[in-house]
């Protein structure tokens, strides 16, 4: 079956002021991770001042290392060349590896100075950003962006604002639907077997759920990169395996460590 899409990117315009659904949803999904993970901090007796401060950590976090990570990654000969070009972000160009790596240090330095532990904290954050995953993927094929490959068959997308006649996997929607899968499965571990579960358990398979969807997803999108490497893989998933190797090892480790204690 056959799709049409012609969304426009823009929400809606008031004077000089011009909204776009990406912005929108990327930043509607930080607000009702705030939400969640207030809630969180109440069902634990924490300090939501404290959560202000390490959503201020995250979001810079977010948007350095997503656009650091887009910038070095996928177009490395350009920005190189034009290194103030990656100060332009409104221009477009955000990687969600760059952007989990800039989330994971920011939790870091934020941990350092206070009484929070670093597993803890992820714990909980995986949830919402497992929401806000699929919020930004949604409002990626608002935008048109992050395309599929060609089907070469009759189910499929077709761009018709990029001017396009042939359909193309949905692959910002493979991957948004995915995402909100691990979402409602971490929502739900967390609420029914949060005590019982070790700290760790649900961050590490938040990074397996992620990351090996996205590996799976990798092939039904046009490569990122303006490079390749001349091998079966593509830069998206050879970037995926670490986190799913490292998510694998955590696990092991933190039930592990549960067991002993």
């Amino acid at each position: 079956m056959l799709f049409y899409s012609s969304v426009d990117p823009i929400a809606f315009s008031i004077g000089p002021l011009t909204l776009r659904w990406y912005g929108l949803l990327f930043s509607g999904g930080f607000i009702l991770g705030y939400f969640i993970m207030q809630w969180m901090f109440k069902r634990k007796n924490y300090n939501t001042q404290d959560l202000d401060k390490l959503l201020i950590y995250i979001f810079i976090g977010t948007i350095l290392g997503a656009r650091l990570g887009h910038c070095l990654i996928y177009e490395p000969d350009y920005y190189l060349r034009y290194p103030l070009e990656i100060l332009k972000i409104w221009k477009g160009g955000l990687a969600s590896h760059g952007g989990t790596l800039g989330v994971l240090i920011a939790i870091f330095l934020f941990v350092r100075k206070s009484k929070y532990t670093f597993l803890e904290l992820c714990d909980m954050l995986c949830v919402p950003v497992a929401l806000v995953a699929t919020l930004i993927r949604v409002g990626n094929f608002m935008n048109s962006e992050i395309l599929g490959i060609p089907t070469q068959g009759d189910f499929g997308v077709v761009f018709l604002r990029l001017g396009e006649d042939f359909p193309r996997y949905p692959a910002q929607l493979f991957e948004a639907c995915s995402y909100f899968i691990s979402f409602i499965v971490l929502a739900l571990l967390y609420i029914k077997f949060n005590k019982k579960l070790p700290h760790g358990f649900l961050f590490s398979l938040f990074f397996l759920l992620i990351f090996t969807a996205r590996f799976i997803i990798e092939p039904f999108k046009e490569e990122q990169a303006d490079y390749t490497l001349g091998i079966a893989l593509n830069v998206g998933q050879l970037l995926s395996i670490p986190f799913i190797l490292g998510a694998l090892i955590l696990m092991i480790y933190v039930l592990k460590r549960g067991k002993r204690n």
